[in-house]
């Protein structure tokens, strides 16, 4: 009886020992949840990345991501045995961070071997990995590799892979090589980076998407994010940062000399689902005409509290007025959009209105002869418009003012993409959307808000459709 107490003892022991241990099973789990890390492993796009500042939690997706695939229990995802790499900026940064945070997340009696690059597999912390054989639950083996890129593009060749983590924003050349390698079996990549590098290439193809690309998906964390920061922390390391740095290190922003013109400009809060919205809140549209250059024309409306919202987007190049005319008629047709005296009604750049060597009329009478009547009398003070726009985004009591539909793809994306040049000036770069939007907002007023006023029953019932949107927009950007 007494053997059989030990032995039995014995086991407890050990349960107790390896429960400690698995940290795993601790991740995101009890009333502490980081919800835009859970959001990225729900997610089940093909090229996946998350843009964070330090210490905001980006990391452990990453390494908890690869060790579910790895061990055949994701929750979210079909599980199978998998031959991944772990890629990281430097042989030093690999053991330090991502081959510290994987061994930190497997447990040891789940690691079949591990084949050091240099120092020992018993002290596998202190040294570089060259990669980890697996136990997972299916009974075979899963292979985690481990890369670094100052190895140099040619050392990420010749391999087939499930999928590759990216810790930290790679070399273009090899994050292509790396998209090779899992080619073949359909397989995945996904990044968890601080954007310090600036506007590099991955702010064109990944956070602005130029290609648009359907499998590309991004996340950005904040300090805020993290349930597991100390607030004091934050507001104290916060007031030690400059602007400038803050817009990397805590809200993981990409970030230019010359810094983002609308900074105010937030995907979370400003860009919506789109809704039904009502006739009555139907304005006007407003175009930025192009030939070689893209049109750009948006249908704007307004609710009774003055709040503008962006519900329809065209944005075409290389057609004649004849299309374009065509195309936004389209569009208000599927929108029920109003008419005046049977003709759509719309504002543009006062340039339009010039005639050119090129045709005997100007832009302003083609629209008219394509039965759209278009309003080139508006403002481009360049200065006064940014003002306006930033105020619409962002009044004084930090409330936002402007809401854009998510099809609204290439408006969102210069609001992204928008930067100062030297003195001033914004660099006169893809802003045709902005352009034309700044025209539009130059002709509205900011809502007066006053506590004092009794409500309407309009405005009652226009707070109630605003809860049900946020209520929306909670499920989506939690």
């Amino acid at each position: 009886m007494e053997d059989i107490t030990y032995k039995l003892n014995l086991v407890e022991n050990e349960i107790k020992k390896r429960n400690e241990n698995d940290f795993l099973s601790k991740y995101n789990v009890g009333d502490l949840i980081h919800k835009k890390q859970m959001d990225f492993h729900r997610c089940n796009k093909k090229n996946r990345w998350v843009f964070g500042g330090n210490r905001t939690g980006k990391t452990e997706c990453g390494a908890v991501e690869t060790v579910w695939l790895a061990r055949g229990i994701h929750p979210f995802k079909k599980n199978k045995p998998i031959n991944c790499w772990v890629v990281s900026l430097s042989r030093q940064v690999q053991r330090d961070v991502a081959q510290n945070k994987i061994l930190h997340y497997l447990r040891k009696d789940w690691i079949k071997q591990i084949v050091m690059t240099s120092g020992r597999a018993d002290s596998a912390e202190e040294g570089i990995i060259d990669f980890i054989l697996v136990k997972n639950v299916f009974g075979s083996i899963s292979k985690i590799g481990f890369k670094s890129c100052d190895q140099g593009r040619e050392k990420f060749q010749g391999t087939s892979l499930d999928f590759v983590w990216f810790d930290e924003e790679p070399p273009y050349d090899i994050y292509q090589e790396c998209r090779m390698r899992v080619l073949d079996k359909k397989g995945i990549i996904f990044g968890t980076m601080t954007p310090l590098k600036g506007l590099s290439w991955v702010y064109n193809d990944i956070f602005l998407n130029k290609n648009r690309d359907k499998e590309i998906w991004y996340e950005q964390m904040e300090w805020a994010d993290n349930p597991f920061l100390d607030k004091d922390e934050i507001e104290a390391m916060t007031k030690s940062l400059s602007n400038e740095e803050l817009e990397s290190r805590r809200y993981g922003n990409f970030i230019d000399s010359g810094g983002l013109v609308y900074s105010e400009f937030d995907i979370n809060i400003h860009v919506i689902d789109p809704f039904d919205v009502p006739k009555e809140w139907q304005d006007i549209i407003s175009i930025d005409p192009g030939l070689n250059n893209p049109l750009s024309a948006h249908w704007y409306c307004q609710d009774y509290d003055g709040n503008i919202y962006v519900i329809a987007e065209h944005f075409e190049k290389g057609k004649d007025v004849a299309y374009h005319a065509k195309k936004i008629k389209e569009i208000s047709s599927m929108l029920d959009w109003h008419y005046t005296n049977g003709k759509i009604v719309a504002l543009i750049d006062s340039a339009a209105s010039q005639r050119t060597l090129a045709s005997s009329k100007s832009v302003v009478e083609l629209f008219y002869d394509n039965d759209i009547i278009v309003n080139p009398k508006v403002n481009k003070d360049m200065f006064s418009g940014i003002n306006v726009v930033k105020r619409f985004l962002k009044d004084g009591e930090g409330k936002p003012h402007l809401f854009i539909f998510k099809n609204c793809v290439n408006l969102i994306e210069e609001f992204k993409s928008y930067w100062w040049g030297d003195g001033d000036l914004p660099i006169k770069k893809d802003d045709h959307c902005l352009d034309e939007m700044r025209y539009y907002l130059m002709t509205k007023t900011l809502p007066l808000i006053s506590c004092k006023t009794k409500k309407s029953e309009i405005q009652l019932d226009k707070e109630k459709l605003i809860k049900k949107l946020n209520d929306r927009r909670r499920r989506f950007y939690p």
